[in-house]
């Protein structure tokens, strides 16, 4: 018996097509007509097109990010559907999937998708990208693995997964650790597993927390304008190994004496953050001071965590946990 697979549009590059008036890519394809080029996919698969959206990348929102989680849930919820595919634009597509990875806890499976050509493209690559990621949705070995990113025939983890390229076909890549598997043949093959994979439950998220990326000179001027602004939370991506110009610190800690967290992550695109240097700014003096280290997440990533974190509770202690426990001592 076929597997029953609920695709979920939401826009992207994948639905769209040059206007010859703009010269221009724009929103123009249907979710019956993108599904149309996926061709003799009813031979693996029952579908169930829901349309979403039409939403270029850098129109989500966090508005739209927690509507589609709690659609995503529903539709899960059922006993018909065994598994869900969503379209999504490249360019926020981490963030979304990433916030669905750490808020829903199902075992079917959820499969991210996407396109680096439109449609009027030669290479265009949605069809073929989709019918990778349904190939993996209807795989008994997709169970239990959290959110999922299938793109150029590879399976990558929304955990690990960032957009590295603004062109290649293969930009989203997990830069440390590698893809998971490969979808070769119609089938989906698995190499590695996810050992850490953890999940915020919780009905609310708070959309008020900033990232700010720390370069030669920062000065505290912008955190302490988005404190007075009412910010509920700063994600920093500090230098190299979690590490901040000196005239950044006043700000820090004064949002931690304001009981407002703010987690450390860095700018490099692998490595984890550690307390190593003691100098003014060092990842030991931020440490001392209270701020919550990030592990190895980037700083989008970081961000969306924070947000669900800070969702679920308002404890300072209890937000250092869910960043820190299993990766620090």
């Amino acid at each position: 018996m076929k597997k029953r697979i609920a695709v979920i549009f939401t826009g992207g590059t994948i639905s769209m097509k040059v206007d010859e008036r703009l010269a221009a890519a724009i929103p123009a394809l249907s979710s019956e007509e993108i599904m149309s080029m996926v061709t003799n996919i009813d031979r693996i698969a029952d579908i169930e097109i829901i349309t979403f959206g039409s939403f270029p990348g850098p129109h989500m929102t966090p508005e739209h990010i927690w509507d589609l989680s709690q659609l995503v849930k529903n539709t899960l919820s059922r006993s018909d559907i065994d598994g869900a595919v969503i379209t999504h634009g490249t360019d926020s597509l981490e963030e979304t999937a990433y916030f669905l990875d750490l808020n829903i806890n199902v075992p079917k499976p959820i499969i991210f998708v996407a396109a680096m050509r439109n449609s009027s493209e030669l290479g265009y690559d949605g069809p073929s990208n989709l019918s990778s990621a349904i190939c993996t949705a209807v795989s008994e070995e997709s169970q239990n693995k959290g959110v999922l990113i299938v793109l150029n025939n590879e399976v990558n983890s929304a955990r690990e997964t960032t957009k590295t390229h603004t062109l290649s076909l293969d930009t989203f890549k997990s830069l440390e650790f590698g893809p998971l598997g490969i979808v070769d043949n119609d089938e989906v093959i698995f190499y590695r597993s996810i050992i850490k994979h953890d999940h915020i439950e919780t009905n609310q998220y708070e959309k008020k927390v900033e990232l700010i990326k720390a370069c030669v000179g920062c000065t505290s001027d912008y955190i302490n304008y988005a404190i007075d602004q009412g910010t509920k939370g700063f994600v920093i991506e500090a230098m190299g190994r979690g590490n901040v110009p000196p005239e950044m610190t006043k700000g820090i800690t004064r949002a931690i004496a304001l009981n407002i967290p703010v987690v450390i992550v860095s700018r490099c695109p692998m490595g984890r953050v550690l307390d190593s240097y003691g100098y003014p700014g060092g990842g030991k003096d931020l440490r001392n001071a209270g701020a919550i280290f990030g592990g190895n997440l980037n700083g989008q990533k970081a961000r969306i965590k924070l947000m669900l974190a800070l969702g679920k509770t308002q404890n300072y202690h209890e937000i250092k946990q869910i960043f820190e426990i299993g990766v620090y001592k």
